[in-house]
């Protein structure tokens, strides 16, 4: 069964814009045998000139129902249907957007009638829907509406399907260009059961073996990057064995990343190997001279037991990073490991230091720049519990530090009133605290934000 539809919208992104008629028309692949429309209210307004393409106004959808109100017959009209449209990625991607906000996976088999066309009926100079239509004969109502749009692409599927003697089924299946790259152990299927949402995923050998742990904001295409990757012969042995694929979903990126870090020090999968070694990190260390300064340098990891206040994945990438702190800050090349003399640093010949370097500057002045480039690297010595999204929308996570170690993470229910200080920390999951941990969530503090912090 096949369900031809089209969509009117507010505009061209789902990440932004919303949805203002849907129309579907069922097919059994011989004749019409039902069909069903809505305008929907966009919650939203709907631009000038969209109201100009299509004609419908924010009068005409202020009393239509919201997409949440046709959700639920939406889901049930279409299972085991294929999604046909003209340009069909457009419509599903809005449709699929609009779900994911009422926080359900909305998954379909696509049917794309542009690309039957060109495999179909080649040499065309147009394949826009209003041109092919006219250079085929096929006659559009109601143009750059759900319904006469549905129709012609209907007419234009039945003429495609008459074009192939009713053997439509080989096109029908044949795998999409984002499947193309599946190994002969996976199936279509097994991708496509893949949330398009954050958590951490894990391949498996065919011994159950794990062979590889990660994490992504979009699971499904994170898989098909890796499904993809032909940039190493690892890469390609690894996509081989991939026998099958789990996943867990977290809903905060955050947690994805602490997860896939704790998890990987601890199962060490085969192909995790750079990410398990963090002996070849490079930290950032401080320190005192004799004369009172903070000093800074750079370090193997694995050279000390002293815990740095940052890492970085080489030398070269520290030695790029601490540059441009050292100008932000205007401190000195030479107390911060990036030139070595016995006199004046370079920076203080031109005039960028102030001259610590040859005990010209105080001691309490040049101190408060670097403590502040310290306090920016610093992971909050607090207690704290850092909220963010949950799994879904009636869902919170929660990550917990304390005296600037990590302790866990978990979630709670925002259904359940009112919650204590004491009621979250049981929510907490434990965990163990490390270096790698304790800078992914340095980075993430310095450059993402969060629902809340809570100080306890």
């Amino acid at each position: 069964m096949f369900a031809i539809l089209d969509i009117e919208t507010t505009g061209g992104s789902p990440k932004t814009e919303k949805i203002t008629e849907i129309a579907i028309f069922f097919h059994d692949g011989k004749k019409i045998v039902d069909e069903w429309s809505t305008l929907i209210n966009p919650e939203k307004s709907i631009p000038y000139f969209i109201t100009g393409l299509t004609g419908i106004t924010n009068e005409m959808v202020v009393s239509a129902p919201r997409f949440y109100e046709v959700a639920r017959e939406l889901v049930e009209r279409t299972e085991n249907h294929i999604i046909v449209g003209h340009n069909v990625k457009f419509d599903y991607s809005f449709i699929k957007s609009e779900f994911k906000n009422l926080g359900f996976e909305f998954d379909r088999k696509t049917l794309c009638t542009i690309q039957l066309s060109r495999k179909i009926i080649p040499g065309h100079r147009s394949y826009s829907l209003g041109k092919l239509c006219k250079e085929l004969g096929i006659e559009i109502t109601d143009r750059h509406r759900a319904a006469g749009d549905a129709l012609a692409t209907v007419k234009l599927f039945e003429l495609l399907r008459e074009r192939q003697n009713g053997e439509f089924g080989t096109l029908l299946h044949e795998p999409s260009g984002r499947y193309k790259n599946l190994n002969d152990n996976l199936t279509i299927e097994d991708i496509q059961k893949l949330p398009e949402e954050c958590g951490t995923y894990y391949f498996y050998d065919d011994q159950n073996q794990l062979l590889y742990i990660g994490k992504s904001k979009d699971i499904r295409h994170r898989v098909l990057s890796h499904l993809g990757n032909t940039s190493s012969r690892r890469a390609m042995e690894m996509k081989q064995r991939i026998h099958s694929i789990s996943y867990e979903l977290t809903g905060s990126e955050l947690i994805a990343l602490l997860k896939e870090s704790g998890e990987i020090k601890e199962q060490k999968p085969r192909y995790n190997r750079a990410q398990r070694r963090s002996s070849s990190y490079w930290g950032l260390y401080p320190g005192k001279d004799e004369f009172g300064y903070i000093t800074f340098s750079l370090k193997k990891i694995n050279e000390t037991a002293d815990d740095p206040v940052t890492c970085f994945n080489s030398k070269k990438e520290a030695r790029e990073v601490l540059t441009k702190m050292v100008g932000k800050h205007w401190l000195c090349q030479k107390l911060c490991g990036l030139y070595q003399t016995d006199g004046a640093c370079f920076h203080h010949s031109i005039r960028q230091c102030n001259g610590a370097c040859i005990q010209g500057e105080s001691v309490s002045a040049y101190n408060r720049r670097a403590q502040a480039l310290l306090d920016s690297l610093t992971l909050d010595r607090g207690n704290v519990l850092i909220i963010d999204r949950g799994r879904d929308p009636e869902e919170r996570s929660l990550v917990r530090i304390e005296k600037g170690i990590y302790m866990g993470y978990g979630y709670l229910s925002v259904n359940e009133g009112y919650l204590g200080i004491d009621e979250m920390l049981e929510c907490i999951t434990p965990s163990l605290d490390n270096r790698d941990i304790r800078q992914i969530l340095r980075n993430w503090l310095k450059n993402n934000s969060v629902e809340k912090m809570l100080y306890y």
